[in-house]
């Protein structure tokens, strides 16, 4: 698990303990499983969320060769100011949270950076 001042990024292996050997996994086995979560109570305007959610997962996208095959989850854990960030979508809120979220993923691989395609 990593964190920055607004972000959570939770990881869970995704290789469950098989009770019946007919039964198939519900996930794959060899995949990287991204999800995002950005609350009502912190993100009050939909597309604040939404924006919030695209970054999320542009940004994890551009790590995904760093990242371990496993269930990833980034949370939102708190509010950005609307008093300074007064647009839902403004490019400055963009860019705080792609640089927070380069922060996250940067300390959730060991500082690595990553690879352009």
């Amino acid at each position: 698990m990593a964190r920055t001042t607004h972000f959570a990024l939770h990881v869970l292996a995704l290789d469950p303990p098989i009770m019946d050997e007919s039964a198939r996994p519900l996930f794959g086995q060899s995949a990287i499983w991204m999800g995002a979560m950005a609350p009502k109570r912190w993100a009050k305007r939909a597309v604040t969320r939404n924006t919030i959610k695209r970054q999320i997962f542009a940004v994890s996208r551009e790590f995904e060769p760093l990242l371990p095959q496993a269930a990833h989850v980034v949370r939102l854990r708190c509010g950005f100011d609307r008093g300074h960030f007064i647009s839902a979508t403004s490019l400055a809120l963009k860019s705080a949270i792609r640089q927070e979220l380069f922060q996250l993923f940067g300390r959730a691989t060991q500082g690595q950076a990553p690879v352009s395609p």
